[in-house]
């Protein structure tokens, strides 16, 4: 009887897990680290949500037209341990972004860096590979 509840616990635990899978996206598979860019904008919105925080930013592109970008930051308890705080990114607020870009070309990129106004550089990739040091702010001229 001990053996049977055993075993049945198990399988149950094995059926919950199988039932909630969480994929998770490769940074490869996304963004290119070849590709850097370097963004200069202001904040339209800033969504502490999981697995990643975004930022929606309005740029000017080369040819004077307002361009939407979408930034892609880790998950907000690593934001928070990096130093970000909810007012550190509000509407309005100009920011520079350095980041590398989607794969497939569209205004989304994996943020490695961000200066606020106040001329504080903080950390924001969701990549860990790029944890090992800047990597945007030695790439961008």
């Amino acid at each position: 009887m001990k053996s049977t509840l055993i075993i049945a616990g198990c399988v149950l635990g094995m059926l919950w897990f199988a039932a909630k899978p969480e994929a998770h996206h490769a940074f490869a598979a996304e963004f290119d680290i070849k590709r850097v860019i370097k963004l200069e904008g202001k904040v339209v919105k800033m969504e502490w949500i999981n697995p990643h925080a975004w930022l929606t930013l309005e740029t000017i592109n080369e040819k004077g037209e307002v361009e939407q970008w979408a930034a892609e930051f880790g998950p907000p308890n690593t934001l928070f341990r990096k130093g970000y705080r909810r007012n550190s990114l509000l509407p309005d607020m100009k920011v520079t972004v350095v980041g590398f870009g989607a794969t497939d070309g569209q205004n989304i990129l994996n943020v490695d860096t961000v200066t606020l106004p106040d001329g504080r550089t903080l950390r924001g990739e969701s990549n860990t590979d790029a944890e090992k040091g800047n990597l945007g702010q030695r790439l961008v001229k």
